[in-house]
């Protein structure tokens, strides 16, 4: 199991959303495709065919909780990072 599997499952369980690092989570939504523009501290993810922008923000080394669960809501509604 790679990094970014191990992260989404993480975030998936829901149970540390204030643990999750930036630079994790920013990671993970490049290796799922997610095209990224940055506005002052917003790092702005969207991608072909999911109509949600996402916004990330740095917050001492971790993304803020609620982001991480917008992630989560994100990744389950578009069933996002399944290899079949």
């Amino acid at each position: 199991m790679n990094r970014h599997e191990r992260l989404l499952q993480t975030i998936l369980h829901g149970r540390s959303d204030a643990n999750i690092r930036f630079a994790d989570l920013r990671s993970l939504m490049q290796h799922l495709g997610f095209e990224e523009r940055i506005r002052g501290s917003h790092h702005l993810f969207d991608k072909v065919g999911i109509v949600e922008i996402v916004n990330l923000q740095n917050r001492g080394g971790h993304a803020k909780p609620y982001q991480v669960k917008q992630v989560r809501q994100l990744i389950l509604k578009y069933r996002l990072g399944r290899d079949d």
